[in-house]
């Protein structure tokens, strides 16, 4: 890699940090991000960073809020060093879900985390998956944002390979799913569902035909599991042969490992944009992908002023 370029993390996903690091061939920078006695957060950038072109890999996954604290406070003293430039490295965008109102006297939660991050002094924002396309619009500065798609693609096209549907959880994903069986020349299917309110799903009906083939279940990110343990059963009545999820974002809040362990799901395959550390363990179903070496590849180009459009895709 060239010189001036700076790679550094949070205490969000230092792993993968890491392994960008080693795709990069560049130490990760050191930083100290503690807390006080009280939980205040405290930060100190530990080397010279004057004039450097600084990515800094955050995801903003559980503990949400702390994470996204840590990020703003990195990003401010970065700049308050005279960096260059700051990239925010996002693999996991938290308060996606809440892009509009759907309520009266609700926030439009993405659009203030993007203000926050924007205003902290980020000049470029880099991200995988956003549960919704439109968030790029919520920041008013360049987003570059990647897909998982060809990471989950390529390890499901090698191992079920025959008679694949690729299944939408619902109407809102159908775009995803179609690219998704677009990329293994499979059939797409559609669940009609009605979600009463957050985090409990009620499967109606299932779109397509599902009869003796392997169903890729596949979803921006799994949360508590609701969703895709609901369709279960709507897949098998329909004569649906196999069942495997696959998602971006690990979120897996409880109770969703035990959901997923006791279901029929046969396979759960994410990424490593939010760490899996200890959930392998208590389950075997899952299948953890790592992305490192697309943020390292789209860090490189950004840094080389390259285009990062085939990254797209």
């Amino acid at each position: 890699m060239p010189e001036g370029i700076k790679l550094l993390s949070g205490n969000a996903n230092k792993q993968l940090a890491e392994e960008i690091a080693d795709y990069l061939g560049i130490p990760l920078s050191d930083a100290t991000v503690t807390a006080f006695a009280d939980g205040e957060i405290m930060i100190q950038i530990n080397e010279n960073v004057r004039g450097t072109d600084v990515f800094l890999v955050q995801s903003t996954c559980n503990p949400v809020n702390q994470n996204i604290m840590e990020l703003l406070l990195m990003v401010d003293a970065l700049k308050r060093a005279s960096v260059r430039r700051i990239t925010a490295v996002i693999p996991y965008f938290g308060y996606a879900r809440q892009d509009r109102k759907v309520l009266p006297r609700v926030p439009i939660s993405a659009k203030l985390v993007a203000d926050l991050i924007t205003v902290a002094g980020a000049n470029r924002v880099l991200t995988i998956d956003l549960h919704v396309g439109q968030i790029q619009g919520f920041f008013n500065i360049p987003v570059d944002h990647l897909y998982a798609a060809p990471v989950l693609s390529e390890y499901v096209g090698k191992k079920y390979s025959n008679k694949i549907v690729v299944v939408s959880p619902d109407a809102g994903g159908v775009e995803r799913a179609r690219a998704f069986a677009k990329r293994l020349n499979a059939s797409l299917a559609i669940i009609d569902k009605r979600r009463e309110k957050a985090n409990v799903a009620e499967v109606m009906n299932v779109i397509g035909d599902v009869k003796g083939k392997d169903t890729i279940l596949l979803d921006d990110m799994i949360d508590t599991a609701g969703t895709i343990t609901k369709t279960l059963s709507a897949l098998k009545e329909k004569g649906a042969k196999r069942i495997i999820a696959a998602c971006t974002h690990a979120v897996l809040s409880d109770p969703a490992i035990d959901r997923i362990n006791k279901s029929e799901i046969e396979e759960v395959i994410v990424t490593n944009t939010i760490p899996t550390a200890g959930r392998q363990k208590k389950c075997k179903k899952l299948t953890v992908l790592s992305v490192s070496p697309l943020l390292g590849e789209a860090i490189k180009r950004i840094h080389e002023e390259s285009t990062v459009s085939s990254l797209f895709v």
